[in-house]
């Protein structure tokens, strides 16, 4: 047999990954090295070589978007069809064996999934019809509490309020939520893969049948599962199974998500005989970026170790710039993006990186100045807009008229007469009669409203049944436009003048181009529209590209990973901002910004600037702060720094008060001038220090005043008073 394609463009790390023994194998993936590569090539060497059906593969990734990469590059590598494979997230995978096994979940067969906001508006009406005040029970902690929970595969009745009353009272919201999920039909995101786990774990039949046809678990991102996913796989695979699991211990970034990093050494111990494969070969940066991050990573204790390296250029040094505070950080990179623009590059090589998305305004506010276009990645996706969430919220009625999140989000929007008592009259019913809220509806209609109100909810309720009269028959997306027309959606965001409106309906028009794009599962036994409905609850959280212009990218280093850039900023690397703050003083958490400083600098591909600022104005505070340790961890023959740190002297601490002094001539900062010194001048009055630069006579301060606004001035004919 020929394997020449699987193999041919493989380097021998990944070909001995490729090529692994029918065993455990735990494949430690740097940064750039083609962990994606590696997986469709074991997918396709499983099929092609060692003759495995295609139905007995099981390929778990974090996104839709790289579940569907996989699974084209593997027919396109084997030129056969694979729509069968079982390639997905892992809530699209549970959520797939829980539609087929939904009498053993114990779910209804329309069970409606519910994502965070509905989850959240949940919550919010559970703890009005238990008459709590949110103000002391706040509904996001609640919601923080029961995902955790769920996270760590634990029930109500599992967990121990270890004699505190507040713990014992979330635990009693986490049953009373549950119950009213029961009664719905609606499973949230974290309950897809507690359900899974369970209905396995509680069917030995079942659990026997997905073992013998899943024998080969492939797992991508294994850095960031969590407890339930990760007891999910293991209970999958147990004892003959051959997990093939590709994760980067350095890049685990996500444990306030519950990723657990030490999963990946865990697993060795799990799996014992597991088969161990580094990919340290990088494709992506220069060496020099690549040493750079070797070595910061170096400090961590707790890793499986690897080095990086690259057949590539040397590259250019580092860039550090020390600056005098966050506007001058801004004009310095404004600054140097404005050359690599004028070089011919396009802005969108370029990204501006930083620890807090409070950070960026100031960065914003610049670019703006400057006219360089930019997006802020990672804002509003597709399917959480507001829009989007009621056109859904409709379509889930039109399936399920059980489904309460969608009933109380659009049973007055648009305005139609129902007013908060008439729905509070609803929610007490449906309380009472341990029904759902349509049902409630029906019956308080009839029986407790008066004629008014009475014709609103009948109303709402017979539009309700006609989209389902008039869409019956009809292709998705002629359903989809047909319900949006008769919702009245429209004609309500036409009221909202201006571009805002006109953006929301051109939204709505794009639902209706993603209903007619959509190509259902034949492997699914499920109704056009309820597989629509479920792909945009799994497809929310997942970034929807717009046709963005050629843009300058701005985010977090979080929402960095995965991507590559040219050029890089890393902004704000000072200690206190990153590493965090509340990190410092733990040693696990200065662990996983240590990890986060790796992600930021092997993002870079040929270009690296690190900036940092004396002192920055962060949520409405002046801070002075020391340059981030991980600068210090970079060496300095890699390094370039463009305005080292000697022409602004930082104020000496002292435990006794400084006395109020005069700027005289020839003093400079023999008298202690600094930047975010607030200083007094006798015709411009009180300012603070933005800017130093020269030596005695010459010697000038930039000063902010609070009424004349910034001025330069000569130290020695401004006679400042130093406060």
């Amino acid at each position: 047999m020929d394997v020449t394609p699987i193999l041919d463009q493989l380097n021998d790390a990944q070909r001995q990954a490729v090529t692994a023994p029918s065993e455990p194998a735990l494949i430690i993936a740097g940064a750039g090295s083609g962990k994606t590569r590696v997986l469709v090539h074991r997918a396709a060497w499983l099929i092609d070589v060692e003759g495995i059906s295609p139905h007995g593969l099981l390929a778990v990734t974090f996104t839709n978007k790289a579940a569907a990469e996989m699974r084209n590059r593997i027919e396109s590598l084997l030129n056969v069809p694979v729509q069968h494979l079982w390639i997905g997230t892992f809530h699209g995978l549970a959520h797939r064996m829980l539609r087929r096994h939904w009498r053993e979940a114990g779910l209804p067969q329309n069970f409606q999934i519910i994502d965070s906001d509905d989850q959240l508006r949940l919550i919010k009406r559970l703890l009005k019809n238990l008459e709590v005040d949110d103000s002391r029970w706040v509904p996001k902690e609640i919601q923080w509490f029961i995902n955790g929970q769920k996270d760590e595969g634990l029930r109500p009745q599992h967990i121990d309020d270890d004699g505190d009353p507040n713990r014992r009272r979330l635990i009693s919201f986490y049953q009373s939520y549950e119950e009213i999920c029961h009664r719905g039909g609606l499973v949230d995101f974290a309950e897809l893969l507690l359900r899974a786990h369970e209905v396995l774990r509680d069917n030995a039949e079942l659990l026997e049948h997905y073992r013998r046809r899943f024998q080969h678990l492939l797992v991508d991102e294994f850095q960031d599962t969590n407890a339930i996913q990760y007891a999910w796989l293991r209970l999958l695979a147990g004892d003959k199974g051959v997990p093939f699991v590709v994760g980067d211990d350095d890049q685990s970034i996500y444990r306030w998500r519950g990723a657990r990093v030490e999963h990946i050494h865990r697993f060795q111990k799990d799996f014992p005989g597991t088969h161990v494969v580094k990919l340290e070969q990088n494709y992506r940066s220069t060496q020099t970026i690549l040493n750079a991050a070797n070595s910061v990573i170096a400090n961590n204790s707790s890793r499986m170790g690897k080095n990086l390296w690259t057949e590539g250029t040397e590259g250019e040094a580092i860039k550090v710039y020390s600056a005098y505070n966050e506007r001058d950080e801004a004009d310095f990179i404004i600054g140097r993006l404005r050359d690599w623009i004028a070089q011919g590059n396009a802005r969108v090589d370029a990204a501006l990186l930083y620890r807090s998305n409070a950070q960026s305004r100031v960065l914003e506010e610049g670019l703006v100045n400057a006219r360089i276009p930019y997006r802020v990645y990672g804002g509003l996706r597709f399917f959480e807009r507001a829009e989007i969430k009621d056109a859904l919220a409709y379509l889930r009625l039109t399936s399920n008229r059980d489904d309460d999140s969608s009933f109380e989000r659009v049973v007055n929007k648009p305005t139609r007469g129902i007013g908060a008592r008439t729905v509070e009259l609803m929610r007490s019913y449906a309380r009472t009669n341990a029904c759902s809220l349509w049902r409630a509806a029906g019956a308080i209609a009839s029986d407790e409203l008066n004629g008014r109100a009475a014709n609103a909810v009948n109303a709402f309720m017979s539009l309700i049944e006609r989209m389902v009269r008039e869409t019956a028959g009809l292709e998705l997306h002629d359903k989809v436009d047909h319900v949006i027309h008769l919702s009245a959606l429209i004609g309500h965001f036409e009221k909202d003048k201006g571009e805002k409106g006109e953006t929301r309906i051109e939204n709505l028009a794009e639902l209706v181009s993603a209903a007619k794009s959509f190509e259902p599962d034949p492997a699914e036994e499920m109704l056009p529209l309820d597989e629509f409905l479920s792909h945009a609850a799994l497809e929310a959280g997942e970034g929807q590209a717009d046709a963005w212009e050629d843009c300058v990218q701005l985010m977090t280093m979080h929402s960095a990973k995965g991507l590559e850039f040219p050029l890089v900023f890393m902004c704000g690397m000072e200690d206190g901002l990153f590493p965090h703050q509340r990190s410092v003083a733990d040693p696990n958490g200065l662990e996983e910004e240590r990890r986060l400083c790796y992600v930021g600098i092997t993002r870079a591909m040929q270009s690296l600037y690190i900036t940092h600022a004396e002192q920055r104005r962060l949520h409405g505070m002046d801070n002075f702060s020391q340059p981030s340790r991980f600068i210090a961890e970079i060496p300095s023959e890699h390094v370039e720094e463009i305005r080292p740190r000697v022409q602004v002297a930082r104020p000496l601490r002292s435990s006794r008060p400084t006395q109020r002094r005069t700027a005289a001539a020839g003093a400079g900062n023999e008298l202690g001038i600094r930047l975010g010194q607030r200083v007094r001048h006798k015709k411009f009055g009180d300012g603070v220090i933005l800017n130093y630069e020269g030596q005695g006579a010459h010697a000038r301060v930039e000063v902010n005043f609070e009424t004349a606004g910034t001025k330069w001035l000569v130290l020695s004919y401004a006679n400042l008073d130093l406060m």
